[in-house]
């Protein structure tokens, strides 16, 4: 079963801003958000302030961080951004 997707709109103003910058690192992301949508838990879950939520990454240098609703059947994206911003 895949996982519904949650997009905050401070996500998504920072992806319509990249969609201008860098299109390829876009479409990037979004084949990666079909792969966590259809199995949320392979990608390393996080510890310390960021305990339950999950980290991908995009490209070498670049993460994205979110958690799974398993109540709702959702993934909800918290962060995207440089490895060094990010955490």
């Amino acid at each position: 079963m895949e996982y519904g997707l949650e997009i905050p709109s401070h996500i998504d103003k920072l992806f319509t801003r990249l969609a201008k910058r860098n299109r390829k690192q876009l479409e990037i992301i979004f084949k990666k958000l079909q792969e966590v949508r259809r199995n949320p838990t392979h990608y390393k879950p996080l510890r310390g302030d960021l305990r339950g939520a999950y980290r991908v990454h995009i490209d070498k240098s670049f993460v994205l961080v979110y958690e799974i609703d398993e109540r709702r059947k959702i993934v909800r994206v918290l962060d995207y951004g440089h490895h060094d911003e990010v955490y």
